[in-house]
C-alpha cells in the first residue's frame, strides 16, 4: 500500500481527484487488510474502524493511516462531497488530535456546511423518541461526549423529579436555576422543566450573547406517549419558528423488545405509543442489534416497522453509537426530503389492508387544485380525523400559484409554506401523503380529487 499512497498523495496535488480517490481507496483497503480488518470498513466506517483497529496499530501504521484519511479528506472536499469529507478528517483527528492543519480543514469545511445546510440562519431541532429503554441516554451520552466537533445542544423535556443530571453530565456541574451545562467537546445539557418554548427561548438568546453559534439541539421526550406534543412547537411560537426549524423526529426501537410491544393489546381508546413512535419517524436507530439471535430476525423486525412507516430509514446499531449526519441536519420536514421520501411510495397501487392499525396512504396526480376547495376540505379533514392523523404532507400545484405549495400538519396542527418555482417544463403534480390510523383511503383520494382543477 506504500507505493499506491504516494501515488495517490501525487494525483491529489495534480487535481486528478477521480484517479485520486480510485488510488486512495485501493491504499486503504490493502491497509485495512494489514491490521486485521475486512469488508472496506475503513472507507464506509472509518470513525467505527479507528475504534476498533486504532489500539492494535503500531506508531508508523497509525502515522499512515492518517495521512490516508488527510488526503481522501482532500480529494472528496475537491469533488465537492464536503459532508464525507468531514468525516475523514475526524478520522485523521482521531489519530492526531493536534494537528492545526486537520483542524482547519475540518472548521473550514462546516462553515460552508452550515452556509449550505441552513440559508435561513435556523438552528436545526431534533426531536428524540423512543420506548423505555430503547437507549436514548445512551445515546445521548454518545453525543454529548463524542468528538464530532459539533456544537449540539440537548434539551431533557423532563417533567419528573431527576433527569439526565446524574447520569449523563459526568462530572459537569449542575447549576440548580439554570439547568444549562455545557460538557467538555462544546455541547451543552439543559433540562427543561415543564416549558418547553421557555427553555428554547433561553438557549437561543445565550448563545446570541456567547457568540458561540449552535450547530442543532436535540430534545429528549421523555415518557410521553407521542412526540406530537413537542414537534407542534414549532409551528406554535413565533419567536422559536423565526429563530430554529424542525429538523426531524428520530425514534429509537429497541430490536429485541419492539415486537411484543408493537403486538401489545391496549384497552380502549388507550394509544399503542410504540406504534405510533413508529409511525411520526424521519429516521429510525434500530438499536441493540447484539442481543438479538439471527439475521431473519432483525429482517422481521425491519418488516413490521415498513408496514406502519414505509419509506423510513432504518439505520442498524449497537449501544446506540451512530453518525452524527444520520440523525442532524436531515432535513426531514423540508421539500427535497417529503419529495425524495415519497416518490417511489406514491407510486404504490397495492391494495392495503383496512384493519385498525397504522398505516399510510399517499396520493400522486398530475394537474392542480383549486385553493380555496383545498383550504376547505384540509381544515375539514384535520378537524374531523386530526388526532388520527399522525402526519399529513404534500407537495402541491396550486392554479394561480406559480411556486410549489408545501403543506405539513402534525394532527390539527399545520403549517405551509411556498417553495421553489415550477419550471417551465416541468409537469405540475401533486403529491400527498398521510400517516395515521384507521385511515380510509377511498374517502382521503377521493376527498382529494374533489380538489382538483377541472382541466
Amino acid at each position: 500500500w506504500q507505493a499506491v499512497l504516494e501515488e495517490a498523495k501525487d494525483l491529489s496535488t495534480k487535481g486528478k481527484n477521480f484517479e485520486g480517490i480510485q488510488k486512495i481507496n485501493n491504499c486503504m483497503e490493502l491497509f485495512e487488510t494489514e491490521v486485521g480488518s475486512s469488508g472496506s470498513k475503513i472507507l464506509k466506517e472509518p470513525l467505527e474502524f479507528l475504534k476498533e483497529f486504532m489500539g492494535k496499530m503500531s506508531p508508523e501504521q497509525k502515522a499512515a493511516a492518517f495521512t490516508m484519511f488527510s488526503t481522501r479528506g482532500d480529494l472528496l472536499s475537491s469533488l465537492g462531497a464536503t459532508k464525507r469529507a468531514a468525516t475523514e478528517y475526524a478520522a485523521a483527528a482521531t489519530l492526531q488530535p493536534d494537528d492545526q492543519e486537520t483542524s482547519s480543514k475540518r472548521a473550514k469545511l462546516e462553515a460552508t456546511a452550515k452556509i449550505e445546510q441552513d440559508k435561513d440562519g435556523k438552528v436545526p431541532v431534533s426531536v428524540l423518541t423512543g420506548f423505555l429503554g430503547s437507549g436514548k441516554t445512551t445515546l445521548l451520552n454518545h453525543i454529548l461526549g463524542a468528538n464530532h466537533g459539533k456544537r449540539i445542544a440537548v434539551i431533557e423535556n423532563e417533567f419528573g423529579e431527576v433527569g439526565i443530571d446524574d447520569k449523563l453530565v459526568k462530572g459537569g456541574s449542575m447549576a440548580e436555576d439554570e439547568n444549562i451545562v455545557e460538557m467538555n467537546n462544546g455541547c451543552i445539557c439543559c433540562t427543561v422543566r415543564g416549558d418547553l418554548i421557555a427553555g428554547l427561548k433561553k438557549l437561543i438568546k445565550n448563545s446570541r450573547k456567547s457568540g458561540k453559534i449552535l450547530d442543532g439541539v436535540l430534545i429528549e421526550t421523555t415518557g410521553l406517549a407521542d412526540p406530537a406534543p413537542v414537534a407542534q412547537t414549532f409551528f406554535a411560537d413565533d419567536f422559536v419558528q423565526q429563530h430554529m426549524r424542525l429538523d426531524g423526529i428520530l425514534t429509537l426501537v429497541d430490536a429485541k423488545h419492539i415486537v411484543q410491544h408493537l403486538d401489545d393489546e391496549k384497552p380502549e381508546g388507550v394509544e399503542n405509543e410504540a406504534v405510533e413512535q413508529i409511525a411520526f419517524a424521519d429516521r429510525i436507530l434500530l438499536n441493540k442489534c447484539d442481543l438479538v439471535d439471527s439475521e431473519e430476525e432483525l429482517k422481521e423486525v425491519e418488516k413490521r416497522i415498513k408496514a406502519i412507516n414505509e419509506k423510513v430509514p432504518i439505520k442498524r446499531t449497537v449501544d446506540s453509537n451512530v453518525e452524527m449526519d444520520f440523525i442532524l441536519g436531515i432535513k426531514g420536514f423540508s421539500l427535497d426530503k417529503i419529495i425524495e421520501m415519497d416518490d417511489a411510495f406514491l407510486e404504490d397501487s397495492h391494495d392495503h389492508t383496512h384493519d385498525s392499525r397504522v398505516s399510510s396512504v399517499g396520493i400522486d396526480v398530475p394537474g392542480e387544485l383549486v385553493q380555496q376547495k383545498l383550504n376547505d376540505w384540509l381544515s375539514w379533514l384535520l378537524k374531523e380525523k386530526g388526532t388520527d392523523l399522525f402526519r399529513s404532507k404534500g407537495v402541491l400545484a396550486v392554479k394561480g400559484m406559480k411556486q410549489k405549495f408545501v403543506f405539513q400538519a402534525i394532527h390539527m396542527l399545520f403549517a405551509n409554506s411556498m417553495e421553489g418555482a415550477w419550471q417551465p417544463d416541468e409537469e405540475k403534480r401533486c403529491k400527498m401523503v398521510f400517516i395515521g390510523k384507521n385511515l380510509n383511503r377511498e374517502e382521503l383520494t377521493s376527498g382529494f380529487m374533489q380538489c382538483m382543477a377541472k382541466s
